[in-house]
């Protein structure tokens, strides 16, 4: 009677042994494997990394070099252009007229990509200054079709011409944020820039012709007008694509 009794207390205790074994075993390799996300998490090295960035956006197309400083830090060198033209017709204070507009704001910036939240964060504070070669805007505006003044009748063509710039150029500071992964993990991905230049004060300039040559004297107005024109938002879209 008591051989059977030693002989189930036995298997009892080996089974209650494997089981506790195999426990500790399946949670040393849970807690292993749970180890190795975070070594994996913690490799993701973008210290010594190279690309090249293709960007469309707010700013026109251009192009960066990056460079990955440390893991938390990249360094972007690069340059965008933005030319723009447009014809319209619009009037103003009773005249008919044909307008064209021109834009054109040509950079070279160097930028730093920090990453507050760690090395694998896809999220980013972007800082730095850009240098604008070209920062214009131009208005030409002509009247159109036929006027009384005065008793005389005249065309748009004998009124004049009215012409009006506007320059920014000169160094910018950037500021602000980028999303989504700073380097490729492989060859190729996509990030965002969300930001904006502070541009120089603008300068402005009214050359009228015939009729409309004494409308420079509008400058002064103008200028204060245009004083607080001097942001210039960044909506960007960025093809990384790594060299290294």
């Amino acid at each position: 009677m008591i051989k059977p009794l030693l002989m189930a207390l036995t298997a009892v205790l080996c089974t209650a042994l494997t089981q506790k074994a195999f426990s500790q075993t399946d949670s040393l390799a849970l807690k292993n494997n749970t180890t190795d996300s975070v070594k994996t998490a913690s490799l993701i090295n973008d210290k010594n990394k190279l690309s090249l960035q293709i960007n469309g956006g707010t700013q026109g197309g251009g192009a960066e070099l990056k460079f990955g400083v440390t893991n938390r830090l990249a360094v972007r060198l690069g340059g965008a252009a933005a030319p723009f033209n447009a014809n319209t017709n619009i009037n103003i204070d009773g005249f008919q007229t044909n307008s064209s507009q021109r834009v054109d704001f040509t950079n070279a910036h160097l930028l730093l990509d920090v990453k507050p939240f760690g090395n694998s964060s896809g999220f980013r504070f972007v800082g730095g200054a850009g240098y604008f070669f070209k920062a214009k805007g131009n208005l030409v505006i002509t009247p159109t079709g036929d006027y009384v003044f005065g008793g005389y009748k005249l065309k748009g063509s004998d009124i004049g011409t009215l012409t009006m710039d506007i320059t920014w150029e000169g160094v910018a500071p950037y500021f602000g944020i980028g999303l989504f992964r700073s380097f490729p993990n492989k060859f190729f991905n996509i990030n965002l820039d969300l930001g904006t230049y502070y541009l120089t004060a603008p300068s402005t300039k009214i050359v009228g012709t015939k009729l409309l040559i004494d409308n420079n004297q509008l400058e002064p107005q103008f200028n204060q007008n245009l004083k607080d024109y001097r942001w210039l938002p960044v909506l960007q879209l960025n093809f990384n694509f790594r060299i290294r």
